[in-house]
């Protein structure tokens, strides 16, 4: 059953403006595997097209009108495809149903048991760690998730179990399409500034999300982070859903009592309330860092939700051992640790580069940092500037604009002169190309280097290696 607004028929023959992203590929995959005729359009070729391909979809590379065949019955989009495309307004002047990729999405969820991961960050991670565990139980869910959790393609499955995990992007208010049974709010920051210009417009944006979760549902939100807070006492009382915090907070019903890092791993002890079980547990989380460790502990707390006994999700959460571009090692070379990171948010930075440095040892911490967005820069940059401060030394690339025109007088400069008044070691760097002779030139056995952003920056990581073996390195 399709949901309001989608004919019933519309995704058997659907075409993706874009395949080849993070979250189009996703549905386009879980399609394929139920049996969809699916074909789609990219820029370029990639592993995740690939992939596609294998699946029985049509991939085209480039935009052309002929690549809607005859019997397409819809053209899935993002919000990044612009109007002007020239596959879309082909669709439109045929009178193709133009359906969202969150309209899609919402399609696939329709009769499972959906689990939507929220926030303004770590939604990859705990989509992740909730369909890696969840499939180790033997459960067999269904997922579409940001981020690749090994081969290109792995970022959605159609499973024959009854739960569906499905990342909730709230950055343009796409979220608001699903009903989920249990829905996570990991925290709740300002972000996405072209298309929220207050605080108050996110607490409302998150409200009309958690007012979506199904009756007898449950929203698993962080007693910590102050945005969930204040979201959570804007939501309590009435007819709402069933509310379970987790967290450090002495009150939470999944409480955090230790964070233990070992290394590139940490050991986390947790009590739950009675109304869970009363049970303290300890559990390894295999990726380093204060944050991962909450992740899973929001995840553990989902799935508890759900129905799954805590006691056997914890053990089964160390079996993720993360995603690709969450601080994925990429390689080591003339002893220096390559490893490769997305994040973009001032706080997504400072997370992962403390993360990082408790296990880093006696080494530095070199980081290579693209900005994503000229608007994120323009009102995140001195922040993002102040993040960077946490690394050995930083190498500012020029901004990423993704979907985006340039903002006059937006730059990487906005961050490179944040990040000198907060004391670092910064360099600019206009040329891409030459990143990898500076930083063999930087970089001493023992050290670890982070190619840090959301856009093509995750390039780097293997042409760093690369250099950091040559023989005059």
């Amino acid at each position: 059953m399709a949901p309001a607004g989608i004919a019933s028929d519309a995704l058997d023959r659907p075409h993706f403006i874009g395949i080849g992203g993070a979250g189009m590929s996703g549905v386009a995959k879980v399609l394929a595997m139920r049996g969809a005729r699916v074909s789609g359009s990219d820029s370029k070729d990639s592993p995740i097209v690939g992939a596609l391909r294998e699946l029985g979809a049509t991939v085209h590379l480039g935009h052309a009108a002929d690549h809607l065949a005859p019997d397409t019955t819809s053209v899935v989009v993002s919000s990044a495809i612009r109007a002007d495309n020239l596959e879309l307004v082909t669709a439109r002047e045929r009178g193709i149903p133009v359906v969202h990729r969150s309209d899609a999405l919402a399609a696939l969820m329709d009769g499972s048991r959906p689990i939507a991961v929220a926030g303004t960050h770590g939604k990859t991670t705990t989509t992740s760690m909730l369909a890696v565990s969840l499939r180790t139980l033997g459960l067999d869910p269904s997922y579409v998730i940001g981020g690749d959790l090994d081969a290109p393609g792995s970022s959605a499955r159609h499973g024959d179990g009854e739960i569906f995990v499905a990342e909730a992007d709230e950055s343009d208010r796409s979220f608001h399409k699903y009903a989920p049974e249990v829905a996570i709010v990991l925290n709740v920051e300002l972000d996405h500034h072209a298309n929220y210009a207050s605080m108050d417009e996110i607490y409302e944006s998150f409200q009309t999300f958690v007012g979506r979760i199904r009756p007898g549902g449950a929203l698993v939100i962080s007693a910590d982070h102050p945005g969930a807070r204040e979201l959570t006492a804007r939501v309590t009382g009435g007819e709402g859903p069933r509310v379970l915090t987790y967290g450090e907070d002495a009150g939470a019903d999944v409480r955090v009592l230790a964070i233990e890092p070992h290394g590139l791993t940490s050991e986390v002890t947790v009590r739950l309330a009675e109304s869970l079980g009363g049970a303290e547990i300890t559990f390894t989380v295999s990726v380093p860092g204060r944050h991962y460790a909450l992740n899973a502990v929001a995840a553990l707390t989902a799935g508890a939700a759900l129905g799954v006994p805590a006691r056997d999700l914890a053990p089964a959460l160390a079996s993720y051992t993360g995603v690709k571009r969450r601080l994925q090692l990429k390689g080591t070379a003339a002893g220096v640790q390559v490893i490769d990171s997305y994040a973009h948010h001032p706080t997504e930075i400072a997370a992962d580069l403390e993360a990082i440095r408790g296990g880093a040892g006696e080494g530095r911490v070199l980081v290579v940092f693209q900005p994503h967005l000229f608007s994120r820069t323009q009102e995140l940059g001195t922040e993002m500037g102040q993040a960077l401060a946490l690394a050995d030394a930083s190498v500012v690339l020029d901004i990423y604009p993704a979907r985006e025109d340039p903002v006059p007088g937006v730059t990487s400069a906005l961050v490179i002169d944040a990040a000198a008044r907060h004391g670092a070691d910064v360099t600019a760097e206009h040329d891409r190309s030459a990143v990898p002779e500076l930083i063999a030139g930087m970089a001493k056995p023992g050290d670890l280097v982070l190619t840090m952003g959301a856009g093509d920056v995750t390039d780097l990581g293997p042409q760093i290696l690369a250099r950091l073996q040559s023989p005059e390195s």
